[in-house]
């Protein structure tokens, strides 16, 4: 008896169309088809993924810049608001902003007690380094050079181009 259903078995699967039969037992796993099938669509959704990525990667780098300059904009706007209450002496020309950015850092002298704006110069996530272009007030608004008077405002050194179409340096 078992032996009848073990032959009617390996009959029926050696009729089987879908799948290969050798020695009697059916052939378990993909065909080539099946495989180059799998790697082709596989690799199409990791291509798709990749501009995805980039993409979001310059978003995140464009977020850091704009949180990091306005930083440094807000603790030159500290320092001018305690120079102009006159908290501590500034040069004559200087019209109240620092001198550099690491007079943000290494703070003043308010009273007896050093006042510090900034923590520390950030990292510019365009050129990844600390060196950021200033302008004093002398300088003209779009000068990508430095006069050395004061620090009134901080932009990046990139020549990159921003998402929205604006240059990095302009923002």
């Amino acid at each position: 008896m078992i032996a009848r259903m073990i032959a009617k078995k390996t009959t029926k699967m050696k009729e089987c169309k879908f799948h290969g039969v050798r020695n009697g037992r059916p052939e378990l796993g993909f065909t080539l088809i099946e495989l180059v099938a799998t790697v082709t669509i596989l690799t199409i959704l990791a291509l798709m993924a990749i501009p995805l990525a980039t993409l979001s990667i310059k978003r995140e780098r464009e977020r850091e810049l704009r949180r990091d300059l306005w930083e440094m904009r807000d603790a030159i706007d500290r320092y001018k608001d305690a120079a102009d209450k006159q908290l501590f002496q500034t040069k004559l020309d200087s019209q109240g902003y620092p001198p550099d950015l690491d007079t943000l850092v290494k703070g003043v002298d308010v009273g007896g007690k050093k006042v510090r704006f900034l923590r520390k110069i950030p990292i510019d996530p365009m050129t990844k380094s600390a060196e950021w272009g200033m302008r004093s007030m002398q300088d003209d608004p779009d000068s990508d050079s430095w006069g050395g008077q004061s620090v009134f405002d901080v932009f990046t050194k990139s020549q990159g181009e921003a998402l929205d179409g604006t240059k990095y340096k302009d923002w």
